[in-house]
């Protein structure tokens, strides 16, 4: 009998190395996707249209990016058990506050969380709005550049493309220099 729950494990675990195999394969060097942590950023010939984003705020109405066309939107996606979010909140508030005379908002979208843990949480941390996202949809939508980590940052174009993304945690000294370098570029 102890040998069966072996074989079992065996063939899964071969299985799974096959897969990996297959994935590997199938991604040259050039086509691999870029990692969980990476900064990633696009030249404006090479950025994409970002989805629509629209939602619920926390504390009630509604948001539509749409309406911020002609702005840098910064996107945070973040959650209140984070630890990470914890720690660049600080950080993203300041950036906030020095760049919106630039044309830079920012948009928080708290994804997979407790309203009013949310709530408590943005109260002492932030001055921008955020949409609540307890199923985690809205960063589904951007499927060519996905978001694939709480907390990730988005930064939109003032064309509404998808000019950067940071797949972690980030700070000031990091976000603040590509959030002005998108803020000095013209409509186009």
């Amino acid at each position: 009998m102890t040998s069966r729950p072996r074989t079992r494990r065996a063939v899964l675990a071969t299985a799974v190395a096959g897969l990996a195999t297959v994935a590997l394969a199938a991604c040259g060097d050039d086509e691999r996707p870029p990692a969980v942590g990476d900064v990633l950023r696009f030249p404006p010939a090479e950025r994409k249209a970002a989805p629509a984003v629209t939602g619920e705020l926390l504390d009630g109405g509604a948001y539509d990016m749409a309406d911020k066309r002609g702005s840098v939107v910064v996107v945070n996606f973040w959650a209140s058990w984070c630890a990470p979010c914890r720690l660049e909140a600080a950080d993203l508030e300041q950036i906030a506050k020095d760049t919106a005379a630039s044309g830079v908002v920012f948009l928080g979208i708290n994804n997979r969380d407790d309203r009013d843990k949310a709530k408590a949480f943005v109260a002492a941390r932030n001055s921008y709005p955020s949409i609540f996202d307890p199923g985690g949809r809205l960063s589904l939508r951007f499927v060519d550049v996905p978001p694939v980590s709480t907390p990730s940052t988005l930064i939109i174009d003032r064309q509404g493309r998808v000019a950067a993304v940071l797949r972690k945690a980030t700070n000031a000294a990091e976000l603040g220099p590509i959030v002005r370098e998108l803020a000095a570029e013209q409509a186009g």
